[in-house]
């Protein structure tokens, strides 16, 4: 008690000490400042002149001046009816150095600390610079570095000014050195460990950093953990606990993961419940998971998409489907009720776009498979999209559906894009290992006037091919999509560059085509060319090709009529990375012509994502031509060649297949080419539209015709590839092995083009 009783004299003492009597303010002046200005003083002060000053008001405005930052400590006095205000400034940033930093650099480190007021020039303050090593070491922590140790050094300086320097000792990478999981019967520790982003140092370990603990990591393991089991049936799964350790030198760290497996369950039977405003026996197809099946998570939530996909195609855009597992514990079976809550049926008001300053509006509305007024179908929504990007026009294509204001079934659906420059002009050189340097200038715009007709005019000198020509194709010649375009052309061509046996040719002549569009995905075209070619032979001629001249003669005039069929269903057309291309197409000379001979080609392509950075792409080509009327075969000028950079890689072009009596290629009438390749994106680049790298299996061939066709005379190699679509032109690289060369090939390891068609 007696305790008691001094301390609240005590505190009554000084309550009597601070309290004085109140009194109207006629003046405030403010000593103690250095750089501070007054106005900055009286800003935060909440005090003016005319104010009754007391003790309430006493205490609001010293806490409002600490508040500030500025100062370190505030006195309030009083001289008559003068408010006197008494600072000392905390001390300004004079300099900060920061040293032995090498895993961040200095500069972004600087410009980090400025944007949380810590910079030269800046008021110091202390709790400000613990938050600065605490960041520090949280940025070591998360590159593995445990041991890093952080020392700061403030020296006053002169007026008031602090210099701060940072000593950073970093130590070194703390590896991984043992995962155990414990309580695993059913699968063993290798395929767990397998299916985690952290593990111990291997090969990769450099490019991967798999082997650096990381928190965030870890707790997205065990996530990856517990998917694993529960898509095997594994409901009851659970991570009981995890241990991790460092080594008192920071170098190691030991993780041990304790987990319950549980016992498998199946599913006994799948309901469906809810508002059905899509028949049942619609969705019932849609289902990954039935009865019968190993109980999956990954399958019910697959099931979940696509009955809520199809219900937003019917314009039911903010369908809920919920499941309600009911689990029988004795017989290890769960019963799974999918719960469908349609909701309202949404419609679309209006289709808006954005950021389209040159390409009009119609162009874009052109490709709209999502119709204002109709109801909403995210499907349609979406593949609008694609055929937005498709176009060639646009950097970037993003959608957004925000609802109506003051509706619950209406929407907007807004796209927004980035333009990017859809013409050129363009004078260039490029080196091709086949065609020599490749001089090219070319005025091009797929965009003309924001129209979305394509206009070029193009001139091509090679040592292979001379080229001049001009083009015009409007895609939307009619509302319906159908296409029309018209060019002409004179080319000349030297076979003897590029490998095949001597003669030179020159065509000139003209084409119109017009494509239909079938469906989303199909189309036809057809095309019309008339043409004038002229054969020019050699000082020494082969005996094929002066036993062709002798027949036919040198100079041809004909009509060509061509038909193609074509089913894509890729996300683009440059890089892409799903769907593929099936596409057949005929040409024929027309009877009566000087020529009379008739082509069919066949190319499939599909692609595959592996990953998010890996594809599978997988390339088919066949071509077979035959002459007919006065002919007995193809021409030889119109012969199928294969080897090279963009067919069998590994060999050199134009090589493989038969050969005339002085042993130069001749090409033939039947080539079958396919190629498989994993694609991936450029190590330490996370996107790049512009660069792709592969590895490959080349294999292929031509004969002389269909019927001499023989497996054993295919030629395949194996190697690796890059393609950049540089700014002088596309350039392929590839360095390949061949692997069942004989006699004769003409190999070639390493092969490029720059500048050459892609």
């Amino acid at each position: 008690m007696k305790r008691v009783a001094v301390l609240l004299l005590l505190w009554m003492s000084a309550l009597s000490a601070y309290a004085f009597e109140p009194f109207v303010v006629r003046d405030i002046r403010v000593e103690g400042l250095q750089r501070i200005s007054p106005g900055t003083v009286f800003n935060h002060l909440q005090v003016k002149v005319g104010d009754r000053f007391d003790t309430r008001a006493s205490e609001r405005a010293i806490r409002s001046l600490f508040k500030s930052g500025y100062f370190s400590d505030i006195r309030l006095e009083r001289d008559g009816d003068v408010l006197v205000v008494v600072v000392r400034e905390r001390p300004a940033i004079a300099s900060i150095k920061i040293e032995g930093n090498e895993d961040i650099e200095t500069e972004p480190l600087l410009k980090s600390l400025k944007e949380i007021g810590f910079a030269e020039g800046s008021v110091f303050n202390r709790s400000l610079l613990e938050r600065v090593e605490q960041e520090l070491q949280r940025q070591y922590f998360s590159r593995g570095k445990y041991g890093v140790k952080i020392k700061t050094t403030v020296t006053p300086m002169e007026r008031n000014r602090v210099a701060i320097r940072i000593d950073v000792s970093e130590g070194v990478v703390a590896r991984i050195r043992q995962i155990n999981i414990v309580g695993n019967k059913v699968f063993d520790d290798e395929t767990l460990l397998d299916q985690m982003q952290l593990g111990t140092p291997g090969f990769w370990s450099f490019y991967t950093k798999r082997d650096q603990y990381s928190k965030q990591k870890l707790a997205a393991d065990l996530e990856t953990l517990r998917s694993w089991y529960q898509d095997r049936g594994y409901i009851k799964f659970n991570v009981e606990s995890t241990q991790v350790s460092i080594t008192p030198d920071k170098r190691d760290i030991y993780i041990t993961i304790n987990i319950t497996e549980g016992q498998q369950y199946r599913v006994k039977e799948v309901k469906l419940s809810g508002e059905m405003v899509v028949p049942p026996e619609e969705l019932f197809p849609d289902f990954r998971i039935n009865a019968g099946d190993v109980f999956s998570r990954k399958l019910v939530s697959q099931t979940v998409e696509r009955i809520s996909k199809r219900l937003g195609d019917q314009g039911f855009a903010f369908a809920n489907v919920n499941t309600v597992p009911d689990v029988d514990e004795e017989t290890r079976e769960v019963t799974l009720t999918f719960f469908v809550d349609p909701g309202k049926r949404v419609y679309v008001r209006r289709i808006n776009f954005a950021g389209n300053d040159k390409t009009r509006d119609q162009v874009l509305r052109q490709e709209m498979r999502q119709m204002e007024a109709g109801w909403f179908s995210e499907s349609r929504v979406e593949r609008s999209r694609t055929r937005l990007q498709r176009l060639g026009f646009f950097q970037d294509v993003n959608v957004e559906t925000p609802a109506v204001p003051g509706t619950t079934d209406q929407v907007d659906v807004n796209y927004s894009v980035t333009e990017q420059p859809s013409g050129s002009i363009s004078v260039g050189i490029g080196f091709s290992q086949t065609s020599g340097v490749l001089l090219n200038g070319s005025v091009s715009q797929n965009n003309f006037l924001g129209t979305g007709r394509r206009v070029s005019v193009a001139i091509n000198n090679s040592s292979v091919n001379r080229i001049y020509s001009f083009s015009y194709t409007n895609p939307y010649y009619t509302v319906d999509g159908v296409s029309r375009g018209f060019g002409l052309f004179s080319r000349s061509t030297d076979a003897n560059q590029a490998n095949i046996t001597d003669y030179t040719t020159d065509t000139l002549g003209g084409n119109i085509n017009y494509g239909f569009p079938i469906n989303e995905f199909d189309s036809i075209r057809f095309s019309a060319q008339a043409d004038s070619l002229k054969l020019k032979l050699s000082s020494f001629p082969s005996a094929e090709v002066t036993d062709f001249v002798n027949a036919h003669g040198d100079s041809f005039k004909s009509l060509t009529l061509s038909a193609s069929w074509a089913h894509d269903t890729r996300d683009r057309r440059i890089f892409p990375n799903s769907g593929g291309v099936q596409r057949l197409s005929a040409e024929t000379k027309v009877p009566g012509s000087e020529l009379e001979f008739y082509k069919l080609r066949l190319q499939l392509q599909h692609f595959v994502p592996l990953t998010s950075r890996l594809v599978l792409a997988m390339n088919a080509r066949v071509g077979y031509g035959d002459g007919f009327g006065d002919f007995d075969k193809l021409p030889f000028f119109q012969n199928f060649f294969a080897g090279g950079v963009r067919s069998v890689r590994g060999y050199q072009d134009n090589t493989l297949g038969p050969r005339d009596n002085q042993n130069d290629p001749l090409g033939g009438s039947f080539r079958t080419v396919g190629n498989i390749e994993l694609v991936f994106p450029p190590p330490f680049v996370e996107h790049s539209h512009s660069v792709r790298l592969s590895t490959f299996f080349d294999v292929g061939n031509v004969f002389p015709g269909v019927e001499d066709f023989d497996a054993g005379d295919l030629r395949a190699s194996v190697g690796i590839a890059g393609t950049w679509l540089s700014p002088v032109g596309p350039l392929a690289i590839s360095i390949a092995k061949p692997i069942n060369t004989q006699d004769g090939d003409d190999t070639q390891a390493f092969q490029f083009s720059l500048g050459a068609p892609f």
